[in-house]
């Protein structure tokens, strides 16, 4: 299968080989029900959803989770792309495109459900901060999920053990971001380390970035 991580015009955390990687990763376990924590303008999710198609026809669900412009419970720890609160581009025409023409905030819920219409039966996305909303979602069936929200050490571990409460026993997928050198935060591998400790459980790194759990 041809894997290729489309921008679809728009700024995305996984530049370069990184979205193609990560489509491996996917790619690798098959799963038909993904959840993203950190959804941003929404790239990753398209290409989530296209490669699930491919997959599994229309025998998919995405769940996406993100603040959407909402406020989070802690501001203070937590790391946000500078994007997210001034939409810059280095691309002139990306700029006028967005910020003259269309006027859209792409990491609005309305913006990324834009970009996922084509998916619209197969997709859900909550706006909220996860350390209140998180434990609020039917998690059950989540096969594969791709955590990068909130990256204070408090918001790492309790989206990992809310999705490890969920997803426990069931060999199923937990992909970290920014654990590796090709993609650091210090307080996202402290969490990642300690909580896989805690819990006896195997840590994959993936090409120096992505921290990878089997549960």
């Amino acid at each position: 299968m041809n894997l290729n991580y489309k921008s679809y015009w728009r700024k995305t955390g996984l530049k370069g080989k990184w979205g193609n990687i990560f489509l491996q990763r996917l790619s690798t376990y098959n799963p038909k029900n993904v959840l993203e924590i950190g959804v941003f303008c929404g790239v990753t999710a398209r290409n989530t959803c296209d490669l699930l198609d491919k997959i599994n026809g229309k025998d998919f669900t995405y769940v996406g989770v993100d603040l959407f412009g909402s406020d989070q419970s802690e501001k203070k720890d937590e790391i946000e792309p500078t994007f997210l609160k001034d939409q810059k581009f280095s691309n002139p025409l990306k700029n006028i495109y967005y910020n003259y023409i269309l006027r859209e905030n792409l990491n609005s819920i309305d913006s990324v459900s834009k970009l996922l219409k084509k998916y619209s039966d197969n997709i859900k996305l909550i706006a909220g901060d996860t350390n209140k909303v998180l434990k609020e979602i039917n998690l059950q069936n989540i096969d594969f999920a791709f955590l990068d929200g909130g990256h204070s050490y408090q918001t790492v571990i309790n989206d990992l053990t809310i999705l490890y409460e969920s997803m426990k026993g069931k060999k199923k997928v937990i992909l970290c971001d920014d654990y590796g050198k090709e993609s650091y935060i210090s307080e996202v591998e402290k969490a990642i380390n300690n909580f896989t400790k805690q819990n006896n459980l195997e840590l994959n790194i993936i090409e120096n970035r992505f921290a990878e759990i089997i549960t």
